[in-house]
This record gives C-alpha cells, sequence and structure tokens, in this order.
C-alpha cells in the first residue's frame, strides 16, 4: 500500500509571525509619541509651535514612512539649498532628482527645521504669532512658501485639531509630569492592551503623563503590543 502523500508547507509560511498592519491613525499616533519630546524641546528653544512641529513632520515625512526619512532622517522635507554642506540624498519631488539634506539622527532634522525657519527672513513674520495661534503658523508657512500645495495650511490644521498637538503648545493643555522616581509611585490598576491602543490613547484615558507609563512598565523603543499588560502608576 502507498504512504499518503504528506502536505508540504513552505517554511516561511509555516514560521512566518503574522505582521500587524498599521491604521492611519495609529501611524499618527506613534509618531507623537515618539516625537512631542524633542518638538516640545524645539518650542522652548526656538518659540514655534509644538503643534506645528509635529503637524508638519507627520505630514512631510509620511508619519515617518518617507524614503527621506527612513533613508535620510529627513522629516521635514528640507532641500539642500546653497548653505548646506552636509550628506545629501536625491529625490523626485517638483522636480526630478532634486537635492534634499541627510541628517545623523531625527532630532538633527528637527533642530535644523527650526533654524531654518529663524534664519530666513521670509518666515519671521511667523514669530511675532503667539505660540497657541496654531492657525496662523500653519497660514503663515503657506503664505511663505513652505509647501507649494495649496492646501497645505489646511492639512496642518486638521493634523493640529484632529489629534490635539495643540496640548503642546501651552500650559492650559499641559499634563503635568510628576518627576518619576520608583519609590513614589504604586499601581493597583492593570491595564490590558488591545488592537487599536496606543502609549497616547492608553496615558490619555487614565490622565498618565506618557513618560511615566513608559518609565514604570520599562517599554522599549515606545512600542507596546496586544494583550500586553500595563501597570497604571499612580502617586502613593
Amino acid at each position: 500500500m502507498d504512504n499518503p502523500k504528506k502536505e508540504i508547507v513552505p517554511i516561511e509560511q509555516s514560521t512566518a509571525i503574522p505582521i500587524k498592519i498599521l491604521s492611519t491613525k495609529e501611524k499618527i499616533e506613534i509618531y507623537i509619541d515618539q516625537y512631542s519630546s524633542i518638538a516640545k524641546d524645539e518650542m522652548k528653544a526656538h518659540k514655534i509651535p509644538a503643534s506645528i512641529i509635529l503637524a508638519q513632520g507627520i505630514l512631510e515625512s509620511g508619519m515617518g514612512y518617507s524614503r527621506l526619512a527612513k533613508e535620510g532622517n529627513n522629516h521635514f522635507g528640507i532641500k539642500c539649498h546653497k548653505d548646506w554642506s552636509g550628506e545629501k540624498i536625491y529625490h523626485d519631488d517638483d522636480e526630478k532628482g532634486e537635492c534634499f539634506r541627510v541628517y545623523k539622527n531625527v532630532a538633527s532634522s528637527f533642530r535644523d527645521h527650526s533654524l531654518f525657519l529663524k534664519n530666513r527672513q521670509r518666515y519671521s513674520p511667523l514669530f511675532k504669532m503667539k505660540l497657541s495661534n496654531y492657525k496662523g503658523w500653519a497660514k503663515g508657512l503657506k503664505k511663505a512658501g513652505y509647501a507649494t500645495d495649496p492646501g497645505y495650511a489646511e492639512k496642518l490644521i486638521s493634523l493640529v485639531e484632529r489629534f490635539e498637538l495643540m496640548r503642546f503648545d501651552s500650559k492650559i493643555f499641559k499634563r503635568q509630569i510628576e518627576k518619576y522616581n520608583p519609590s513614589k509611585l504604586s499601581s493597583n490598576f492593570i491595564h490590558k492592551v488591545k488592537k487599536g491602543d496606543t502609549l497616547y490613547s492608553v496615558s490619555k484615558q487614565y490622565g498618565v503623563a506618557i513618560e511615566n507609563l513608559v518609565k514604570f512598565n520599562d517599554i522599549k523603543n515606545q512600542t507596546i503590543f496586544i494583550g500586553q499588560e500595563l501597570k497604571i502608576p499612580q502617586r502613593n
């Protein structure tokens, strides 16, 4: 009697781990989690609203997934111009094969963006506005020619309002972050991560700072996963 044939399953098919496909909303929330602290630092140093910095970063970098962002750490689409002496990457934009700046890390891209705005005369009217006036900044950037997209200002404003980025601009919206000290924090509540959860959404749900949530749970690379049990920090 012949032996029955066994079905052969390709190795990659039998051992593959399903990869979670992130929604646009999730990608944006992850971007905010990762870079909001840098945006706030730039706001303090150069008086540019953190909400606008984040909105531009999200839009210009494709939420951190664009080629310029991944290969050049360029999150703001800043081209080389005559004053750039650093590394370069070439990419099709308004014209074919245009020259863009390459940075050693993302923080350097955020800093150069601040200096780019601050050191160019055409953006000087923006710095007369209040940090809370994100709509004025968005419209001013478009008027000064930061982007050719006619809907650029509206897209920035939409991002700011949809994800409440203005909370990073004003003390009114700023959540008080207590200094992390394990001996002064305890937890009597566990949150089990479900589909759609991000560090930002969990922190907002329980009214705790993302920084404390990360440190209290020893979270690496700002990454959480479905089924993970997060301890919610509370004061003793």
